[in-house]
């Protein structure tokens, strides 16, 4: 055979694509953990995008592309009285939930915050419903959206369990991409072919850069970029109901496919990994682990790596908050991802460089004794120079345990300490945090917050009456999987 041809044999679909696919159409959720665990995560992902309403540089983004377009059974976006087609309402649904970094998070190799997909779920969950309803049809209830919420965390997650995007320079939000395209692929009525077609666009469509989540270029593309993922699923799920061929090698075809154009790097000056380490290596099957692990954002509006950071700081603020021009030097330890994305010096340039960065996540609360999203608008940092002080003081010292049990299974810790010293040669004691609230750890301290966090939430949009009647079909477990989709949503119109 010529040297110059190249052997088109069409193969089958990865066995990656396959192992997704499968899942989706087979695995029968039975984890009652996880369900509860999702109705939770229902309730504080609704709340973040509510509370995200308040920001005009959120709210510029939403509506229809063209304004004054009518849908027919349009999905709505909650807290707004928009009804949009799927596409742009889970666009629209995943940037109010992303846009203030407070929503649930995953921590592995690979990072990311899996109730993200919700966008796209719902979207089409609301549209699907209605449409069914206008067929006389049976409508899509809220047991199939807290099913698609496992199946899309669970995903994510264990993708992200032992795979690093972020170690060559990509964006876990191509993880919310090819979650949602399986799940909304399925809830659409697509057949195993259409749906590991769906998830092979995904994967083609590459991976965003990390660098705007990042100094120098942090900004406000991190917080619209979940949206942009799993609004473009949606949009690669329809094209494959409607036929569009998949790409069955995506991940191992030689030179073209994901695994040499994209995965085959690491960072900086490391050299090209050994073909073994070019493919995704899997620990376990996919199941409900992760939606029964995942960390909730109860206290703080910040990145993940930092919440214990800034309750170390509550702790310590009655004792330096009459202190803070005497302060010699801050020493946090923390472990080695905090590090790797959230430490930074100089300028912070935007609310989303702010909520970025540890010694600002860590000097707010030490200052003013809490940290909520307003702290990281401009004229908050603007009038209060004492941030930048405090940060300037700031040593940042790895420990080695704690980037160690960071990865654990059995811990999966998120470990921060902070002690404070001062001019006089006296010091605070050094406070550890090595789960913070929204651990499973301490899931019964939490989830009572978090329902606190829900009602603050849902009370920055609502009338008291209909955030009770919210809140009460929240909380009612067997009457919220009951309930029709459509009719969930009209409660959050405005």
């Amino acid at each position: 055979m010529s040297a110059n041809v190249d052997l088109n044999n069409r193969p089958d679909y990865d066995k990656v694509i396959q192992d997704i696919a499968d899942y989706v159409i087979n695995f029968k959720i039975e984890s009652e953990e996880a369900l509860d665990t999702a109705r939770n995560c229902l309730m504080d992902t609704l709340g973040c995008g509510l509370l995200a309403l308040r920001f005009p540089e959120c709210t510029k983004h939403l509506g229809p592309m063209v304004q004054g377009t009518v849908v027919p059974n349009g999905a709505r976006v909650p807290g707004t009285s928009f009804a949009l087609d799927p596409v742009k309402a889970a666009w629209d649904i995943g940037c109010i939930i992303r846009w203030l970094d407070y929503n649930d998070t995953w921590l592995a190799a690979e990072w990311g915050h899996p109730s993200d997909n919700l966008g796209g779920i719902l979207a089409v969950a609301d549209h699907l419903s209605q449409v069914r309803v206008s067929r006389g049809e049976e409508p899509l209830t809220m047991r199939q959206v807290l099913e698609g919420m496992i199946m899309a965390h669970e995903i994510q997650g264990v993708i992200a369990l032992e795979n690093s995007f972020n170690r060559v320079g990509l964006c876990h939000v191509l993880l919310v991409r090819v979650a949602s395209s399986a799940v909304v692929a399925k809830m659409m009525g697509g057949n195993r072919e259409q749906i590991m077609a769906a998830i092979s666009q995904a994967w083609v469509d590459g991976s965003a850069l990390r660098t705007y989540r990042h100094a120098p270029n942090a900004g406000s593309r991190k917080s619209w970029a979940a949206g942009d993922a799993t609004s473009r699923a949606v949009r690669l799920a329809d094209m494959s109901l409607r036929g569009e061929m998949g790409i069955p090698g995506v991940l191992t075809a030689p030179q073209w496919g994901f695994y040499d154009v994209s995965f085959s790097k690491t960072n900086k000056d490391q050299k090209i990994k050994a073909d073994a380490d070019r493919e995704f290596k899997f620990t376990q099957d996919y199941g409900t682990y992760v939606m029964e692990n995942v960390l909730f954002k109860i206290s703080f509006p910040a990145e993940f790596h930092a919440q214990t950071a800034a309750e170390a700081a509550v702790t310590l603020h009655p004792q330096v908050k009459d202190r803070l021009d005497q302060i010699e030097k801050i020493v946090i330890r923390t472990h080695e991802s905090a590090i790797r994305i959230i430490s930074k010096v100089g300028p912070l340039a935007n609310a989303a460089d702010r909520d970025h960065c540890l010694q600002y996540m860590a000097a707010v609360p030490l200052a003013f004794g809490n940290l909520i999203a307003e702290h990281y608008e401009d004229d908050f940092h603007a009038a209060n120079p004492i941030i930048d002080e405090l940060r300037e003081k700031m040593e940042i010292v790895e420990d080695e345990r704690f980037t160690r049990e960071y990865l654990e299974a059995d811990k999966r810790s998120i470990a921060n300490a902070i002690q404070v010293f001062f001019k006089d040669g006296t010091s605070t004691e050094e406070v550890s945090v090595e789960y913070p609230i929204g651990h499973r750890r301490r899931r019964a301290e939490g989830i009572p917050l978090l329902e606190k966090k829900f009602k603050a939430n849902l009370a920055t949009r609502f009338p008291a009456a209909r955030c009770a009647d919210i809140f009460s079909l929240c909380k009612d477990q067997a009457e919220l999987e009951a309930t029709p989709v459509h009719k969930f949503m009209d409660k959050f119109v405005i």
